[in-house]
């Protein structure tokens, strides 16, 4: 068998085509990832971003973290 270096490809040609598109397909995989909407925010962190904007009082904060951390 010839190989790669007797067709006008060594491996440094193999390598320059085989990292562009590795991290083609990466960046195409993480932005898939990301489309799911979720925005890394958990439940208990919007629980208290509602509380800390004013949207809900102390009373409903404290029932729903004890129902969130049960």
């Amino acid at each position: 068998m010839w190989g790669f270096e007797h067709y006008g490809m060594g491996w440094g040609m193999a390598l320059v085509w085989l990292i562009p598109i590795l991290l083609i397909a990466l960046v195409v995989f993480y932005s898939i990832r990301g489309r799911d909407g979720k925005d890394g925010h958990t439940a208990l962190d919007i629980l208290k971003a509602r509380y800390a904007r004013g949207e809900i009082d102390r009373e409903e904060f404290l029932k729903r973290r004890n129902d969130l951390t049960e």
